[in-house]
């Protein structure tokens, strides 16, 4: 059984690197039009090129998602570009580490309210598609997070407002669903950048990790391309923890 999304249309707020690029890529080699945003142009353009070389419709647009106005003008140019929104992923985050008035301000705008903007301005395209929405938490949102309360908190707020938008847009043939990733590693990413700057804390984490290692972007992009194919078809209102049975 292939996943093929020939002619589906995703937007992906926050895709130039890591879980983002990882879904974006694997949407356009299953046959989709993609469209992504990031802060860094030239990151953004060159993860453009190789989602091109696919051979479907490619778009990217430099964005700041903390403020809503930024975030509505990216996927009203998104949607303009690929002619509609079948699938709109919300990946960005600010991995809000301090408990301070800039951690919990910057969560709160990149982490929540980025999705509660994109999905609003997305809605009326997601609803002529009968299209599907994909927020990324976190296994953070269903443990403790002493080094990171921000972020913590806020990735369960995402997990509490997928069900929400869930129950709300069922009517409209529209699903909504969450992935709580684990630790994931690849080059320039947190858990890279960890390895040399607090390895104590790299190793604790593996260690942690039944499985022996951490996850790669592609494992977690894997279970978005079938969330957003006609195989979950009567999936919706779920947070699938893919974490290779870290934090059980």
């Amino acid at each position: 059984m292939q996943i093929d999304l020939t002619g589906k249309r995703a937007i992906i707020c926050g895709g130039s690197r890591g879980i983002g690029k990882a879904i974006a890529l694997g949407f356009a080699a299953c046959g989709g039009d993609v469209s992504i945003c990031a802060r860094d142009p030239v990151t953004l353009e060159e993860a453009r090129a190789e989602i091109a070389r696919h051979g479907h419709k490619s778009h990217a647009a430099s964005a700041d998602l903390s403020k809503s106005d930024a975030v509505r003008t990216y996927v009203r140019a998104a949607i303009d570009a690929l002619g509609g929104c079948d699938f709109l992923v919300n990946n960005a985050s600010a991995f809000g580490s301090s408990d301070d008035d800039k951690g919990w301000t910057e969560s709160l705008a990149i982490d929540m309210l980025s999705i509660v903007h994109a999905t609003q301005e997305a809605l009326p395209e997601l609803k002529a598609s009968q299209g599907s929405v994909l927020n990324i938490s976190s296994i953070a949102a269903l443990h403790p997070a002493g080094r990171q309360p921000p972020y913590g908190a806020i990735k369960a707020a995402v997990i509490h407002y997928t069900t929400t938008q869930a129950a709300l847009y069922a009517r409209d043939k529209i699903r909504v669903n969450c992935i709580a990733p684990g630790s994931i590693e690849f080059p320039g990413g947190v858990w890279d950048r960890r390895k040399s700057d607090n390895p104590r804390l790299y190793n604790a984490t593996l260690a942690s990790i039944p499985f022996g290692r951490m996850g790669h972007p592609e494992e977690i992009a894997n279970v978005a391309l079938f969330l957003a194919s006609p195989l979950a078809s009567w999936v919706t209102g779920q947070a699938i923890a893919v974490a290779g049975a870290q934090g059980l």
